[in-house]
């Protein structure tokens, strides 16, 4: 085993982060929609009339119960559609619907009301799939988006393609390379990474997820599960897992605050960094130990999510629970050995819990997985584990990472699909 990082594996480690913790407006997926139609609307003269949408079953499951930022309260595919439309700005991307005004939202309501929009579940063989097809009279525009969030590789108007490249050559899989995660050298990465390298996109994780955490607490969002949390006591545990479902509720349910998302999902973003930085806060940690601490937690959590992939039956919250895990395992102390053992334990604590699509009940969900990732750092403090043989544990991290990826991705897809059924039926 290397003793210190290659320069390599060093710049690779950086270039994740920065692929990854990016800014985005509302939950990811009904933003994704809203981007393609922004795309689609600059082909044509004014807002369509008739919409053809063909979308994979994970992003409709995604955007079916979701609010959509900046529309005043509507939900699903058709307000996410009618947004992208309205805001316009591609070039944005993820932040596009930061700022509709009063006016807008109105325009967007009649949009969802006037325009023909007919929506179809897509089987293309991508878990990740926006195909749109928008008219304006006899314009045309079309716009494919396949397999990550910002992947375009289509924009057509009136059958001549404007842009066009094979799928597959998504930029952030040209610049980086997920199989060089491994956790012995996330742990050394955070040890002896130069945060100057990083800074400030921890700083931004940290100040947006923070802020859309205690809006949560303040406002009346979704299911509040943050104040019922916090209603059997403010324990640093308890604040830890309020604070984190407090910023998904606010963001399932029309808080228009940004997040900083990690592995393609706001929740998990929030989830891999408001615990940390509550721990960081009650143990009196300086800031540079937090930045670091967070290093562990956000690779961590996309360690895991490179197996299992972008959209699951698998909650991808569980994966940041046990990245938070790891971080906080940091923060009192804990290295290799510590980090190791907790992901083992909280791994083995939720695997399987389901993702059945962006809603409310995603909060509480957030809170279970942040107590496992606790749960599993308080077991190895205590000299308790659990151990290869146990369910799907393995003797060896990487090897039980590996098999969560293998469950996820392989053995929940009969789930999935079970999932978008009940859900569309």
């Amino acid at each position: 085993m290397e003793q210190t990082l290659t320069r390599e594996r060093y710049r690779i480690y950086c270039e994740i982060l920065r692929q990854e913790l990016i800014p985005a407006m509302g939950c990811t997926e009904p933003i994704a929609i809203a981007y393609a139609a922004a795309l689609a609307g600059q082909q044509l003269s004014g807002l369509p009339d008739r919409l053809r949408v063909g979308l994979s079953g994970n992003i409709i499951k995604n955007v079916k119960s979701v609010v959509v930022p900046g529309t005043g309260g509507l939900r699903g595919i058709q307000a996410a559609l009618a947004a992208g439309f309205v805001a316009g700005h591609p070039e944005k991307q993820l932040e596009l619907l930061d700022g509709l005004a009063g006016e807008d939202r109105e325009t967007v309501r009649t949009l969802t009301e006037t325009c023909d929009i007919r929506v179809k579940h897509l089987e293309s063989g991508h878990i990740f799939d926006i195909q749109l097809e928008a008219f304006r009279g006899e314009e045309r525009a079309r716009v494919r988006i396949v397999d990550s969030h910002t992947n375009v590789v289509l924009v057509e108007k009136n059958g001549a393609a404007v842009f066009e490249r094979p799928i597959g050559d998504a930029a952030e899989e040209e610049l980086s390379d997920r199989r060089e995660l491994n956790v012995a050298d996330i742990v050394r990465f955070a040890e002896e990474a130069d945060l100057e390298d990083l800074r400030p996109l921890l700083e931004r994780q940290l100040n947006l997820n923070l802020a859309i955490a205690r809006a949560g607490l303040a406002g009346n969002y979704g299911a509040n599960i943050g104040r019922v949390l916090l209603s059997r006591g403010d324990d640093v545990r308890t604040r830890a897992k309020a604070m984190a479902a407090a910023g998904s509720d606010a963001r399932m349910n029309g808080c228009e605050l940004p997040v900083c998302i990690l592995s393609g999902s706001g929740n998990q973003g929030i989830t891999a960094s408001v615990p940390v930085a509550v721990y960081a806060e009650h143990l009196g940690a300086d800031h540079d130990t937090l930045l670091r601490a967070l290093l562990i937690s956000d690779l961590i959590t996309i360690h895991q999510k490179t197996g299992i992939g972008r959209l699951s039956a698998y909650c991808g919250a569980i994966s940041a629970g046990c990245g938070c895990g790891a971080g906080i395992a940091w923060l009192h102390g804990g290295r290799y050995r510590e980090v190791a053992h907790t992901v083992v334990n909280a791994v083995a604590i939720l695997s399987g819990t389901i993702c059945d699509g962006a809603k409310s009940s995603c909060a509480a969900k957030i809170a279970m997985a942040v107590e496992s990732g606790i749960l599993g750092f308080e077991m190895f403090q205590q000299g308790q584990e659990f151990r290869g043989g146990d369910g799907i544990v393995t003797k060896g991290v990487e090897k039980t990472i590996e098999n969560v990826g293998t469950l996820a991705r392989v053995g929940m897809l009969e789930t999935d699909r079970e999932i978008m059924r009940i859900m569309t039926e």
